[in-house]
């Protein structure tokens, strides 16, 4: 029997390291699934949607650092894809995505589960083909697996359910894959420019994202001979927080004024692998030098005055020689005592546990840190989930923390805790779940249950969209359509097989935590938390003032006294501590 081009396929999948296939089967993709089956080395991943077998795929990916894979059959198989296809290529995820169409004789007749998959994909992806023959698929999928390894990126490949069934076909180009690792540095002369500049500037603060993810000891080595301060984005906070004395946080939405001082105290600010977003939080009075291994990002977050194109950890190994010990360490200690003070504050949220039925969130955060692992991988939904896990969850050098931190996208924690208990066997996974975030994929604990992985899932369930809701109220709207009328989610997680806890006191929250964290088998902690505890910027707005007493007289004229009566409280307590 002549080998099929699905057989061909998954023996490439096999060479490039493909673990598992996260899809639902069907249709266009049945002889794929059957050559998997027969092949025998690679798992299929029965998920309920494709959405969450691509953000399981993206995680697999970003955890693993290796080419990850999920699929979808015709017309809507290809649509549910896309939303984990976005955030995996925002996050740098290197994912093959196997998008099998109708037979190819009907491309083009508008027949039945039609999609056109190069028009879907293009935006979220770096490789977006359909092969036609099966002299082309090898070439094509050999294409798609390099480009996803070496841009870190997405890379889709059309197969036509008939040309998955057709005999294979050899070619001559090369099925081997490539992982190079090149050391880029700026020139000679630019590193002289930039060691003259730090040399010559006494308030430094170093902001680092995830592209500094792998230069943790070269940045701490790098602060210390300028005796200055280390802030980062959430995404390199689990990179960078731990075993780094001069760290001062993070600054952005979900920040702390910590960090936010610090830069614009500053009279240079040294951007280490970042793309950092919020343009309203970067001080425009001091020097800034911006060093990025994708130098089309230089200057577009901020007025940069001088923009290097490096790896951060080749750039740092380069430049260290070259900077001079610091004595004057006065900035340095003033902005660490800040940073103490603003933690002393955020204690305060965890000190005080909140009532029943309405439980801190800090509180609850707090315990997840002290209750989890030293090497526990962490997901975080979009929305106050994130920025719990942001604020209290701490770094060990072991921890990882994965969210949808580009993408923005609601349910990703559930799906991407998925992936990461299959990628990462024996480690602990807990996903910090929002109500409104664990609603909308709720189906894919059946495949947690199905294949019995062991996550832990803590819903913050605060009866509402609190991240939107806190968005209306700073714009001077009423929040409207935010509430929820949730299931109890303990007890689905029962009907799934898995293990359900409901914690409605904080008294009990630590040792319901522990019983369930501990159990041996996946388990859903269902917390029942305060609606109205707000995440305050690091820097406040008046318009945002404004906007919150704006929005309270709104809610007083339709009649909801007691949410307004709540709702000041929590605003009047977060702001004493952020203006």
């Amino acid at each position: 029997m002549a080998k099929s081009v699905a057989d061909q396929l998954v023996q490439m999948l096999v060479n490039a390291g493909i673990k598992r296939i996260y899809a639902v089967t069907g249709d266009s993709l049945n002889h794929i699934n059957d050559a998997v089956r027969r092949e025998g080395s690679i798992q299929w991943v029965h998920v309920r949607h494709e959405e969450a077998g691509a953000y399981a795929a993206g995680a697999e990916a970003q955890l693993t650092g290796t080419l990850a894979c999920c699929a979808g059959s015709s017309g809507p198989g290809h649509v549910h894809l896309i939303n984990g296809l976005y955030d995996a290529h925002r996050s740098g995820a290197p994912v093959i995505a196997l998008a099998t169409t109708i037979h190819s004789v009907e491309f083009g007749s508008e027949s039945f589960q039609e999609t056109n998959t190069i028009k879907l994909f293009d935006d979220c992806s770096y490789y977006n083909q359909i092969a036609i023959t099966p002299k082309q698929l090898p070439r094509m999928l050999q294409a798609g697996i390099q480009t996803a390894i070496q841009r870190k990126g997405v890379a889709v490949v059309g197969v036509p359910g008939d040309l998955a069934n057709m005999d294979a076909e050899e070619i001559e180009t090369s099925l081997k894959n490539y992982h190079n690792q090149p050391v880029i540095t700026p020139s000679q002369t630019d590193l002289e420019a930039l060691a003259g500049l730090l040399n010559k500037h006494k308030k430094i603060t170093i902001f680092c994202g995830i592209g500094a993810g792998d230069a943790h000891d070269e940045v701490v080595e790098l602060s210390q001979k300028l005796n200055a301060t280390v802030a980062y984005s959430f995404r390199a906070k689990m990179h960078i927080q731990y075993d780094n004395p001069n760290e001062i946080g993070m600054t952005g939405l979900l920040g702390l004024p910590a960090a936010y001082h610090s830069m614009h105290e500053s009279d240079l600010l040294l951007m280490l692998g970042t793309d950092f977003p919020y343009t309203a939080f970067m001080p425009a009075d001091c020097k800034i030098v911006q060093i990025d291994i994708k130098s089309e990002r230089i200057g577009r977050r901020a007025k940069v005055d001088m923009g290097l194109c490096g790896s951060v950890k080749d750039t740092l190994t380069a430049l260290l020689p070259n900077i001079k010990q610091k004595t004057d360490d006065s900035f340095l200690q003033a902005q660490l005592k800040f940073y103490a003070d603003v933690k002393e504050k955020m204690q305060t949220y965890v000190n005080d546990t909140g009532e029943r039925e309405n439980i801190h969130p800090e509180f609850v955060a707090s315990l997840i840190d002290e209750l989890a692992d030293k090497d526990a991988i962490f997901t975080v939904d979009t929305g106050m989930s994130c920025v719990w896990g942001a604020r209290y969850i701490n770094a060990t050098g072991k921890r990882v923390m994965l969210g949808s931190f580009n993408h923005g996208s609601m349910a990703n924690a559930m799906p991407q805790a998925m992936g990461a208990a299959l990628a990462c066997p024996g480690r602990q996974v807990v996903a910090l779940c929002g109500d409104g975030g664990i609603s909308m994929l709720l189906g894919d604990l059946a495949t947690i249950a199905q294949y019995k992985l062991p996550v832990k899932i803590v819903v913050f369930n605060n009866h509402s969209l609190g991240m939107v809701k806190l968005e209306m109220e700073v714009a001077g709207l009423p929040d409207w359509q935010t509430d929820m009328v949730n299931p109890d989610f303990a007890l689905i997680a029962q009907a799934m097989g898995m293990k359900g806890v409901t914690i409605t006191d904080p008294e009990n929250a630590l040792q319901s935590l522990r019983e369930a964290f501990m159990f041996d088998g996946p388990a859903i902690i269902n917390i029942l938390t305060d609606p109205n505890a707000l995440a305050m910027p690091p820097k406040v707005e008046f318009e945002q003032v404004k906007g919150m007493a704006l929005s309270m007289t709104k809610l007083i004229l339709n009649g909801r006294m007691d949410e307004v009566v709540d709702t000041v409280k929590a605003n009047y307590k977060h702001l004493q501590d952020v203006i």
